[in-house]
């Protein structure tokens, strides 16, 4: 899978969780299974995905929004993760996640 298509199923992921047509576990487990676009950025990339989606599976155990875990602002900022791993991915220069 090129990274392009890999962005892609992940934008498709994030929509599917914002529907509540996928499950927090297998939301994650589809963007803890792309280890060539995580190859392809810069470590911190990496670190920051996985502190967000170690967020949304915390914030899961909670049945409303908690001050602490917005479920809202947390798929704000995968989104923003993804703009910017596209970005560097095209040779953008923002490549601080």
């Amino acid at each position: 899978m090129n990274h392009d298509t890999a962005l892609l199923a992940l934008r498709g992921s994030l929509l599917d969780l914002q529907q509540n047509r996928i499950s927090i576990g297998n939301f994650c487990q589809a963007w803890r299974g792309q280890p060539a676009l995580l190859a392809a950025l810069p470590p911190r990339y990496g670190e920051v995905m996985e502190d967000l989606l170690g967020r949304l599976e915390a914030g899961s155990l909670f049945t409303e929004e908690s001050c602490s875990f917005s479920q809202e602002d947390l798929h704000a900022n995968l989104a923003v993760w993804l703009d910017k791993a596209g970005n560097t991915l095209d040779g953008g220069r923002d490549a601080s996640a």
